[in-house]
Formats: structure tokens, C-alpha cells, sequence
């Protein structure tokens, strides 16, 4: 794994790793408690951690993918729930407007999300929509220089505390895709209203709200790309998000890892345990190589579907895996907060869940082979 990375990569990486354990772990008690870390999302803007992948004009790092990456797995190793808040507002919402909005839109608002200015949410999920994203019900009627937005989104992560909402709707009812189209919401337009915050397993500090749209006004001049763009548009935006959650998924993982080789270095083990450790040891480099190949063929311009698929697919489940037996193998003590695994075991779980099911990952690793 070393020799795929540059040296300004890993030092990088180091410099980030030093960040997340001076700044981002002393948070993590308070995010448990569900504190919204808001105070720690202006300074990482400060520093260019909300604008890494994008250019240097729009006020972003200018790095390119595979270092956005490497952030997101070192930050994940401390938390979770700084890892998913970057990588929903970095790859789903300020990169889908870098690559599909007019150069007004561009300029309004990337350099303020690359900065940490304002914070973006992703809002695709419907009660009736999950997996199958072309199920959506929102409407966007149009109305001489407006769209009318109507409807509900559910599961939004940041929702409440997001600046700026990516909102998916549909336009044209009667078509074969329904016509989605994207649009860039403000959090103080009329009729935008936030709903239930959702008390979750893990991934605590993280806010997941419902969000209503009752006659919600948005100008044309906010809608993002092309009238019935919006399922490209989503589907594009979900490949850089699924390797931004494989990463996640991985520094879960080598977390849970680490804290269990620590344990028995304390505690020597038996040889269940060792040869337990050492599966564990073989999916996280199996895990690593899968998640930094797919950036990889991100960074490079290839086609990246079935490989950021795959990185997802393998490194949630690499993620439940070692946080599981980690539990199992530290016994007793791993089921009590006096060490972090019960964490990781939580926060894990939901990397096989968003940014599309293990399901899902499989189907369209599927369709990509044949």
C-alpha cells in the first residue's frame, strides 16, 4: 500500500492522522452525547478539510481524489461521524455542483461549501424511495420563474444543520425515469421546514432528520444541470460517495483492528485468538486496496462504477466483520465503553446501509459484468 502512494500523500496522511487525534478525538465524548460538531466543521474549513478535491479558484485545496481519500479514512479512524459529514458535503453535494452547475451557481456556492462557509446535505431518500432512487415522489411543478417543491425526504444526514440541500425531484411524472431533476435549495426558503431527528445506533453527533416541502418556491436559476438531469446527476454523485463510505468503512475497520492488537499486546492471546487476528489483519489489506484502487480510477478519469462498488461492498462488510469479532475477542470488556470497539461496532453497521445497500452494490456490480 505504501509504494500507491506519493510522498506528498503520506505526508498528508500524517498530517491529518495528527489532526484527527488533537482536534477531532478530544470531540468524540461530546458527539456520543449527540452534539452536533459545528465549532469542529468551521476550523477542519479553516484548514481545507471540506474542500480538498476541489480547486484551488473555488477556495478548495486543489488535491487531487485519492488525497480526499486518504482524509476520510484517517478522520474515520477517530470518528465516524466526521468521516460521513465530509464525505456526504465533499462528494455529493460541492463536487455535483462543481461538475453540473452554471458558472453563477459555481461561483455562489462552491467556494462557500469548499470553505466550510456553509455545509451541504444530500436529499434523495423518500419514504417510499430507498434503493430504488427512481421511485421518488417529491414534485417540482414549474411556475413561470419558479419550481413549486412539494413532498418529504427522510434519513438526511447533516439535515437540520446543512446550509445548503441538494434536493432531488421529480418533474415530468408521465416520463420512463419520471423526469427527476436536481435543485439547490437554501435552508431559509419558505416552506422548508426540518422534521424528526432520528435516534440512531451509531454514528452519534451526526444529525439524520426528515425534511418537509410544502410549497416550497425555488427560482429556476437553482435548478442544477438540465430538467431531467437529476437521476444522472445523482447516480455520478453516488460513485464518488460510495468511495468516500468505502474509506469510511475502512478506517472503522483498521480502528477496531488496532484496538484489538493493542488489547493483546496487553493481554497475550491463545492461538484462536492469533489466527483470528490474522483474517482480520488479511480483509482490512484486502479492504485498503479495494477502497484506494477505486480512488484511483476516480482520480484518473476512468469509469469507476463497478470498482467503487466493490470497494463499498467489501470494505461495510470488512467493517462489521472486524468490529464484531473485536467485540468477541476482548470478551466482556469489548461489550463496555471502556474501549472503543462497542463504538465501532455501532458505527459500522450503517456503511451497508446508505449510499446504497449491500444489495444494491451487488446488482450493480453485476450489470457492470455482464
Amino acid at each position: 500500500m505504501e509504494g500507491l502512494l506519493t510522498e506528498k500523500q503520506r505526508l498528508w496522511r500524517e498530517q491529518v492522522a495528527k489532526f484527527a487525534q488533537h482536534q477531532v478525538f478530544p470531540e468524540v465524548e461530546a458527539m456520543e452525547q449527540g452534539q452536533f460538531p459545528r465549532a469542529l466543521l468551521a476550523e477542519m474549513g479553516r484548514k481545507g478539510f471540506l474542500g480538498i478535491p476541489i480547486p484551488a479558484t473555488y477556495q478548495g485545496l486543489g488535491a487531487d481524489f485519492t488525497t480526499y481519500i486518504i482524509a476520510i479514512h484517517e478522520l474515520s479512524k477517530v470518528s465516524a461521524t466526521i468521516g460521513v459529514i465530509v464525505s456526504v458535503h465533499t462528494s455529493v453535494v460541492t463536487m455535483p455542483i462543481l461538475a453540473f452547475g452554471t458558472n453563477q451557481q459555481k461561483t455562489s456556492y462552491v467556494p462557500l461549501l469548499a470553505s466550510g462557509q456553509k455545509l451541504g446535505a444530500f436529499c434523495l431518500t423518500e419514504p417510499t424511495a430507498g434503493s430504488d432512487a427512481s421511485s421518488i415522489l417529491l414534485r417540482a411543478e414549474r411556475a413561470d420563474e419558479y419550481y413549486v417543491l412539494n413532498g418529504t425526504k427522510i434519513f438526511i444526514t447533516s439535515g437540520g444543520e446543512a446550509d445548503l440541500y441538494l434536493v432531488f425531484a421529480v418533474t415530468d411524472p408521465a416520463s420512463t425515469k419520471k423526469n427527476i431533476s436536481a435543485f439547490i435549495v437554501e435552508e431559509d426558503t419558505p416552506g422548508f421546514t426540518i422534521g424528526k431527528d432520528e435516534k440512531k445506533m451509531g454514528l452519534h453527533g451526526s444529525k439524520t432528520v426528515t425534511l418537509h416541502f410544502d410549497g416550497v418556491r425555488i427560482p429556476k436559476e437553482q435548478l442544477l444541470g438540465e430538467e431531467g438531469e437529476g437521476f444522472h446527476i445523482a447516480m455520478s454523485s453516488l460513485n464518488a460517495g460510495r468511495i468516500g463510505i468505502a474509506a469510511q468503512s475502512l478506517g472503522i475497520a483498521e480502528a477496531a483492528f488496532n484496538e484489538t492488537v493493542t488489547y493483546f499486546k496487553r493481554n497475550p492471546a491463545g492461538l484462536e485468538s492469533t489466527i483470528r487476528l490474522g483474517d482480520m489483519a488479511t480483509k482490512w489489506e484486502a479492504a485498503k486496496l479495494l477502497v484506494y484502487q477505486a480512488a484511483s480510477y476516480k482520480q484518473a478519469n476512468r469509469p469507476v462504477t463497478k470498482e467503487a462498488s466493490m470497494a463499498k461492498l467489501f470494505a461495510s462488510k470488512t467493517a462489521v466483520e472486524i468490529s464484531t469479532e473485536a467485540i468477541h475477542l476482548l470478551g466482556m470488556a469489548g461489550y463496555t465503553n471502556r474501549y472503543n470497539v462497542e463504538r465501532y461496532f455501532r458505527d459500522a453497521k450503517i456503511c451497508e446501509i446508505y449510499e446504497g445497500t449491500s444489495e444494491i452494490q451487488r446488482l450493480v456490480i453485476c450489470k457492470q459484468l455482464i
